[in-house]
C-alpha cells in the first residue's frame, strides 16, 4: 500500500504497510540530475580581497601640493573615495603614481608599495612624473612674485641641512635678480664698485669684452721685438692694420651686449650667457650658463669667465704669424685670417672657469690660408677673324 503522504515526504504512521519501491522491488532508480560542482581555484587567486589589510596610499589631485591619506582594497575603491574625498567626477578618473607617471590598474595595485603617492587625473588631464613637477616649478621663475622670495627666505633662514641651504640660496639668487633693469636709477645695486661714467649695464659690459679684446692686441704687439730685424717693421705694419680693423668694430665689445644684433652678440636678448664648452668639445657638458645682467654678484662672477682661444694665442697664432712674415718671400700674407683667429668667435669660445683647459690645445693654423692666394692671369681672348 501506498502511503499518500509520501510524495510530500511525510512518514506513514505506524503500522500501515508500505509498498516497495523500486530498489526494493530490484529495479532501478530514476537517474537525478548531478550537483554541478565549481572548480577548486588556485590557492592565490582563492584568496580574498576582503581577507586582505587594505593598502594605504598618499592621494593629490593634479598641481596640488596638499595629500591625503587613503586606503583600499582595490584600484576602484581608492579611486572611489579619493574622488570624494577631492570633489571630483569619477567617469573618466584615474590614478597614476606620482614618481614616474605609471597607470594605477587591478593587475598593479597590489605590487605598488604601501603609502606610494598617488596623483588622481580627471578626463583629459596626463602626468609624466617627477618631469611634470620640476616644469611646473621652473614655470614660476619666469615671472617670480614676492610670495615666492619669502617662502624662500623664510626657509633659508631656519635650514641648517648644507645642501638645502645651498638650494634655497641658488633658488633666491636667481629669483632675486633684476635683469630687466638697465641703467644706474633703475638697479643701484649692480653698479656698486663701477665708475660713475658707467651709467649703463650693456654699457658697461660691451667695455668689459672691449677691454679683453684690447689686451689681446696688446700681447700681439708686444711680441715684436721678438721678430727679425728685416721682418719686425711688416709686423708692425700688419699689426697696426689689425688695431685700426679693431677700432673700426668697436673691438668686437657687442660680444657682450645684449642689445648688440643676434650676429653680433654672445648671450640672449635677455643677457643669459651658455658656456659654449672646452676647446676639444662642441658643447659644455655642464650646461654652465650666466646672467650678469641680473644683480652684482652674477655680475662679478661673469668676470671670471673667458673667451678661450681654441687655436691657442701665445702658443701658436701669434709665432706662426711672425713666422709666416719672416718667411714670405714675396707671397702677400692674409693677416685677416690671423685677424680672425685672435679677436673673433671664429676662434674664440666662452667658457665657464671649469671649462678652461689651459692644456697645450695641439692645434695649428691652417696652411693654406696663411698667405692670399695669387691672382690668377687673365688670359687674352682670341681676336675674331673678319669672314
Amino acid at each position: 500500500m501506498e502511503f499518500p503522504g509520501a510524495a510530500r515526504g511525510l512518514r506513514p504512521p505506524r503500522g500501515v504497510p508500505l509498498e516497495p519501491g523500486p530498489c526494493s522491488r530490484g529495479e532501478e532508480a530514476p537517474e537525478r540530475p548531478a550537483k554541478q560542482v565549481r572548480p577548486e581555484a588556485p590557492k592565490t587567486l582563492r584568496m580574498s580581497a576582503l581577507s586582505r589589510k587594505p593598502k594605504t596610499f598618499k592621494l593629490r589631485a593634479l598641481h596640488s601640493q596638499k595629500k591625503f591619506g587613503v586606503a583600499g582594497r582595490s584600484c576602484q575603491e581608492v579611486l572611489r573615495k579619493g574622488c570624494l574625498l577631492l570633489q571630483l567626477p569619477v567617469p573618466g578618473s584615474r590614478l597614476c603614481l606620482y614618481e614616474d607617471g605609471t597607470e594605477l590598474t587591478g593587475d598593479y595595485f597590489w605590487s605598488v608599495p604601501d603609502n606610494a603617492e598617488l596623483v588622481l587625473l580627471t578626463k583629459g588631464q596626463s602626468w609624466q612624473g617627477y618631469v611634470s613637477d620640476i616644469s611646473c616649478f621652473l614655470s614660476m621663475f619666469h615671472e617670480p612674485h614676492a610670495g615666492l622670495i619669502q617662502a624662500a627666505r623664510q626657509l633659508l633662514s631656519g635650514e641648517r641641512a648644507p645642501l638645502r641651504q645651498k638650494l634655497l640660496a641658488d633658488l633666491l639668487h636667481t629669483v632675486s635678480e633684476n635683469s630687466g633693469a638697465e641703467t644706474r636709477a633703475e638697479d643701484p645695486p649692480w653698479f656698486e664698485g663701477l665708475e660713475s661714467r658707467f651709467r649703463s649695464k650693456s654699457g658697461y659690459l660691451r667695455y668689459s669684452c672691449e677691454s679683453r679684446i684690447r689686451s689681446y692686441l696688446r700681447e700681439v704687439s708686444c711680441h715684436a721685438p721678438a721678430v727679425g730685424a728685416e721682418a719686425r717693421e711688416e709686423y708692425v705694419r700688419v699689426v697696426d692694420a689689425m688695431g685700426q680693423k679693431l677700432r673700426a668694430a668697436q673691438y668686437n665689445g657687442g660680444y657682450f651686449d645684449r642689445g648688440a644684433k643676434a650676429g653680433g652678440r654672445l648671450c640672449t636678448p635677455e643677457g643669459w650667457f651658455s658656456c659654449q664648452g672646452p676647446f676639444d668639445m662642441d658643447d659644455c657638458v655642464s650646461k654652465h650658463s650666466i646672467n650678469p645682467y641680473g644683480n652684482r654678484e652674477s655680475r662679478v662672477l661673469f668676470s671670471t669667465w673667458n673667451l678661450d682661444h681654441v687655436i691657442e694665442k701665445k702658443r701658436t697664432i701669434v709665432p706662426t704669424l711672425a713666422e709666416a712674415i719672416e718667411d714670405r718671400g714675396g707671397r702677400e700674407l692674409d693677416w685677416e685670417y690671423f685677424y680672425s683667429l685672435l679677436f673673433t668667435s671664429e676662434n674664440l669660445k666662452l667658457v665657464h672657469i671649469a671649462c678652461h683647459k689651459k692644456t697645450t690645445h695641439g692645434l695649428r693654423c691652417d696652411p693654406g690660408r696663411i698667405y692670399k692666394r695669387p691672382a690668377k692671369p687673365r688670359g687674352r681672348r682670341a681676336a675674331r677673324k673678319r669672314p
